[in-house]
């Protein structure tokens, strides 16, 4: 069986045991209720992992750490990051290797191997950089008031060769399951897996394959031990001998947790990360189609056992529209549907939005996009994604090159968009934006006053309908669109907290 019933039932008892003491400490009112209305607290501890970023000796790669200011959050706290290298964080120390600390600076307790990010105040990110094959994967822990809505992002050039282009990803949280559409193992592709431990045991993770006609065999994929504090990259072409132009990659763990991610590679056609979709849902969507596409292909997969026609429609600038001749996608059971929408955005900000026929049969699903004429191509990779109930942010950004989308499926809606404070110098910026239903909008971003360095967007929804969003990269390599796509789902930054007091008279029922 793929999905432990070890994990399930560990986590069974972790709930069953936060759900008795809530039960046994929360007094009842003179109606015999016992719950309380739960408060909206800022969590005090967030772990992410970023992936390996490259194995090409011409890769250039920044590091970018931030955190938003969340009221309540007065007092200590830090983030910082380890080389994921089989030590617990407690046994490290040394020196860095790094280019250094921009905007923060270096610690004695920094991991050798890790970039030195070492932020001072919320609000303000910190970069650092380094060059090469030789960086490793990364393991952090955010506390106090570093922890909510931490975000870390991992942005690589890599001058030529296999991938070539743009790479970058926003450094994940663990977790137990993971989906990816839209990974292959074509001749001209080489695309890895990326599984990273962050805990003090070893986890057991299985990784199996669908392609068009179902899952593919392959015994190599199943009980894969990732060490603790530790990281391994899996090539896909390893785990089967079938060559698939379009894969779903489904990860599950046995026992412990990871952070994974795909790293796709191209041959011709650059390449980026991929990171997980959604869990399988009924409506799906997938925001910040670049408005320059040339070509877009949908990958779907439905995990059960029924089939699903997926509505298609693209949420425009104008509103929700149907893209000729691909009004609706049939994806079978347990097979990995590819569809090629062509240059589905022509010249205007999109997103698409799918819609489970029935109702009933959820589903995942990734766009693979290409930007750039025929030898001058590049590729990026967006999910679907979460909404941004609150709040998301997104680290990296520069004066030039970046583009916000924001999508309104349904209702429209109001967010607010702040700049942060440079990571050399700057002073944040704050604009607020209408999203009409229906619609997406490429938005000019505010910059912050006397930027130095690079800063942070951060998204927060004010009113309305539900806010989907996405941050795009872009640069130019001799002649080459090079880009790459983020999308922004809730930081997460709050938690509720059931308000309780003491009762110890239930222990005498």
């Amino acid at each position: 069986m793929k999905r432990t019933t070890l994990s399930l039932i560990a986590g069974t008892a972790a709930l069953a045991a936060v759900t008795g003491f809530a039960t046994m400490n929360a007094p009842a009112d003179s109606r015999g209720n016992t719950a309380r209305a739960a408060a909206q607290l800022p969590v005090e501890r967030t772990s992410l992992l970023c992936p390996a970023p490259s194995n090409s000796d011409l890769a250039d790669t920044v590091y970018t750490s931030f955190t938003p200011v969340t009221k309540g959050t007065e007092g200590d706290g830090k983030a910082q990051l380890a080389a994921a290298d089989g030590q617990s964080p407690d046994a490290k120390g040394g020196g860095t290797k790094g280019g250094g600390s921009k905007g923060g600076g270096k610690s004695g307790e920094q991991s050798a191997g890790a970039p030195a990010l070492n932020p001072k105040e919320p609000g303000t990110p910190v970069a650092d950089d380094t060059s090469g094959a030789g960086a490793p994967a990364l393991t952090g822990i955010a506390t106090g008031r570093f922890a909510p809505g931490w975000t870390v992002q991992q942005t690589t050039e890599v001058a030529a060769g296999a991938g070539r282009g743009l790479l970058g990803t926003a450094c994940g949280l663990p977790d137990t399951e993971f989906w990816f559409p839209g990974a292959s193992t074509a001749a001209s592709r080489t695309d890895y897996v990326h599984l990273t431990n962050p805990d003090d045991s070893a986890a057991v993770v299985d990784v199996e394959l669908y392609g068009k006609d179902g899952a593919l065999k392959s015994t190599v994929g199943d009980g894969i031990t990732v060490k603790p504090h530790a990281s391994e990259p899996i090539l896909l072409s390893t785990l089967t001998e079938a060559d698939e132009k379009d894969l779903t990659v489904h990860v599950s763990v046995r026992s412990g947790r990871v952070a994974a991610t795909v790293q796709a590679l191209d041959d011709q056609l650059g390449g980026d990360w991929l990171p997980a979709t959604t869990d399988p849902a009924t409506r799906l969507v997938l925001p910040g189609i670049p408005e320059d596409a040339t070509d877009v292909t949908l990958v779907a997969f439905a995990p059960g056992d029924s089939d699903a026609d997926l509505k298609v429609r693209l949420a425009s600038p104008s509103g929700l529209i149907t893209p000729a001749g691909h009004e609706s996608v049939h994806v079978k059971a347990g097979m990995t549907t590819a569809v090629d929408l062509g240059d589905l955005t022509r010249g205007e900000a999109g997103s698409l939005v799918l819609t489970s026929g029935d109702g009933s049969v959820p589903v995942v699903a990734a766009v693979r996009v290409l930007r750039g004429k025929s030898g001058k191509q590049e590729t990026a990779f967006i999910p679907a994604t979460a909404p941004v109930d609150t709040r998301a942010s997104a680290a990296g950004n520069g004066a030039k090159g970046t583009v916000l989308s924001l999508t309104a499926p349904g209702a429209s809606a109001k967010v607010r968009v702040t700049a942060s404070a440079g990571s050399e110098g700057g002073t944040a910026a704050t604009k607020e934006y209408s999203i009409k239903g229906g619609a997406t909008e490429n938005v000019t971003a505010p910059v912050p006053d006397g930027l130095k360095g690079t800063y942070a967007l951060t998204v927060e929804r004010l009113s309305g309908g539900a806010v989907y969003a996405s941050r795009t990269l872009e640069r130019t390599y001799e002649g080459v669109p090079a880009f790459t796509v983020q999308t922004l789902p809730d930081d997460r930054g709050t938690v509720a907290v059931p308000k309780a007091d003491q009762d110890l008279s239930v222990l005498q029922n």
